[in-house]
């Protein structure tokens, strides 16, 4: 079976995770037959353009793995692959609808048909603009007189439409809820219906798989590729992605109140915060689609090997914030050391913690950071949340952590003690210096936990972290004393409590 898909996205803002899931089933269904996967960018609607849009779409599939056959930047021998570019095509098309009676000029101003959905309202039934018949006189005066006309698309009356939707199943509708719609503006723009229609004919699109929103749009597309007497693709309509725990659908206004709640909506959060693409994109694949109850991890030959349009759900499925961080833990897991380090670099040189160019010592320093963080690090940015201590001069304490370990009033006696078993200890490494701790703890006849905890908090300025032998060991003797004394200096400065 020939299969060729597209992703046609409007660049009038930043690409949603719902948007790369969409583009991700596209992609998936033609790689999984062996066919064609087409970008395509919509970008008749100027008005709505983003600048540097398209570049963020571009990169921001780079980024995920997902590549195209045809498109910007690729090329192809169905191009232009924008449709501003592609206005000829549009022309050519309506002279074949205007020839065949299918398209009018429409001289009706928004006020007139301000007119004409008040009355409707009045009357309690649905607007619907349909033609309206002007005298062979009229037209020749609307023409004379240069007054603008939008291009409009006559919908038959009285007819059933039916889609045989691969989700969703058939779904039927009548022309008779149908208005007369427009196909070209009156300066000239194609809009969606009709541009999209001609674009997917140009390009020999099979399979058109988009967003549930577009279903709505479906039937006009019906009848001008009917009008253009081509065959029609198949038509699959994907649910959209819920709010978490929710069936409600993600709201633009509320963007906000979810990145409150750690929820990213947008593709480039994720690529800032250091996720992995081959974690999100295995996550986005399982958002609406099942295939077996008990495996989540998927690399890309599995999706590929396995992705069918049967099993993709046909109610929506909850963005899960915690489930995609799971599996983003889960693939980390398995990352070769040294793409870790090559992901955590950026982060420390932004922030100032690691010169340009990267010693040896700074790399077997995040080297063995990575190593104690262990499964700690789930993305990329964890580096300065858990490990930034690791990389400064001086220790900053978090407040809760010194108050819950270090006032006490016999704190300060035991980390000049400690202090005074980290100068002596050697050699200076993992095995010994967990030896010389424990060993104080039972000479002091203290608790490990009394122990351990004041001296994390006193080198690390953290209360939780990796290891503390490990932490011990990495900062080093010289870098762990004076953090030591720094503490204990903050100590003489505010009372402790008994």
């Amino acid at each position: 079976m020939t299969v060729r898909t597209r992703f046609a996205p409007s660049p009038t803002g930043f690409l949603h995770i719902g948007g790369v899931r969409t583009a991700l089933f596209n992609w998936l269904l033609a790689r999984h037959f062996g066919g064609q996967f087409l970008l395509r960018i919509d970008d008749t609607d100027q008005e709505r353009h983003v600048e540097d849009a398209v570049k963020g779409i571009l990169d921001g599939f780079r980024w995920i793995g997902i590549d195209w056959d045809e498109g910007p930047d690729v090329g192809g021998p169905n191009g232009p692959y924008y449709q501003s570019q592609r206005t000829a095509n549009y022309q050519a098309a309506v002279r074949r609808l205007i020839d065949s009676g299918h398209v009018y000029r429409d001289y009706s101003t928004e006020a007139e048909r301000a007119v004409e959905k008040a009355a409707a309202e009045r009357a309690k039934r649905a607007y619907r603009f349909r033609r309206l018949a002007l005298s062979p006189e009229e037209l020749a005066r609307n023409e004379s007189e240069g007054r603008p006309y939008a291009l409009r698309f006559q919908v038959p009356l009285g007819r059933t439409l039916v889609v045989h939707d691969l989700i969703k199943g058939d779904i039927t509708f009548s022309t008779d809820d149908i208005g007369d719609f427009v196909v070209v503006r009156p300066d000239g723009s194609p809009l969606y219906n009709f541009a999209s229609v001609v674009d997917d004919l140009a390009m020999g699109i099979t399979h058109v798989v988009r967003a549930e929103e577009h279903l709505s749009n479906t039937f006009p597309q019906l009848l001008v590729f009917e009008a253009l007497g081509s065959a029609l693709p198949a038509f699959a309509h994907v649910p959209y992605v819920a709010e978490p725990g929710s069936k409600a659908k993600m709201s633009k206004r509320k963007i906000q109140q979810y990145e409150d709640q750690g929820v990213l909506v947008y593709l480039h959060q994720y690529i800032e915060r250091g996720y992995l693409p081959d974690a999100l994109l295995n996550y986005l694949a399982r958002l609406g689609w099942s295939y077996d109850a008990t495996q989540e991890i998927f690399s890309r030959a599995e999706l590929i090997e396995k992705f069918t349009l049967e099993r993709v759900t046909s109610s929506p499925a909850s963005h899960d914030q915690d489930k995609l961080f799971w599996i983003e833990g889960e693939w980390m897991k398995v990352l070769p050391l040294e793409r870790k380090i090559a992901g955590v670099l950026p982060y420390l040189k932004s922030e100032g913690l690691v010169a340009e160019p990267v010693t040896d010592a700074d790399r077997a320093k995040i080297e063995a950071v990575i190593l104690a963080l262990g499964d700690r690090l789930k993305v990329f940015s964890d580096i300065l949340k858990l490990g930034r201590f690791f990389f400064t001069k001086e220790v900053v304490h978090d407040p809760d952590a010194v108050k819950r370990r270090l006032r006490k009033d016999t704190v300060p006696a035991m980390l000049a003690a400690l202090d005074a078993v980290l100068a002596e200890v050697e050699p200076y490494d993992l095995a010994t210096l967990e030896k010389v701790i424990h060993a104080y703890a039972e000479r002091s006849g203290r608790k490990m936990g009394d122990v351990v905890n004041p001296l994390r908090v006193a080198t690390t300025g953290q209360g939780v972290g990796p290891g503390l032998y490990d932490c011990l060991f990495i900062l080093g003797r010289e870098t762990c004393r004076t953090r030591i004394a720094q503490t204990l200096d903050m100590l003489k400065a505010e009372p402790t409590t008994a």
